[in-house]
């Protein structure tokens, strides 16, 4: 199971170069494999850049949701255990959106595939792909 970070799931819907072609190639075959997903918290997350104006999403942020959900995205919710477990990630930064994202993927013993370096960096014990690979 591979979880993807926020961004991650915007470059590679978007099909942006800043995803790398080998992170590329493992979340297509994640995908064939039903096995790539978010954490529920992405889908605000994106919606609130979209808000904020720091991101254009061509549909309005429901549908682009559901489409790729019908894609076969799968959504992992935010469970009070995610909640718990993201508060006491030790050593780790306070973006509670990262924390979730970081806490579902250890939940669910899933590979997050990130660009984010504070992540990427991060001593926990969370296997990552570097997205811009």
């Amino acid at each position: 199971m591979i979880i993807l970070d926020t961004h991650t799931l915007i470059w590679l819907d978007a099909g942006l170069d800043k995803l790398g072609s080998r992170a590329r190639g493992h979340l297509d075959k994640a995908l064939q494999q039903s096995a790539l997903a978010v954490s529920a918290i992405s889908f605000w997350e994106a919606a609130m850049l979209v808000v904020k104006g720091r991101i254009r999403l061509n549909i309005e942020a429901e549908r682009w949701r559901s489409e790729l959900l019908t894609k076969g995205l799968l959504e992992h919710p935010v469970t009070g255990h995610i909640g718990i477990r993201a508060a006491s990630l030790p050593d780790f930064h306070g973006d509670p959106a990262d924390r979730l994202i970081v806490a579902t993927a250890l939940a669910h013993n899933a590979t997050l595939a990130t660009a984010d370096q504070a992540i990427l960096n991060w001593k926990g014990t969370l296997p990552c792909i570097d997205a811009t690979r």
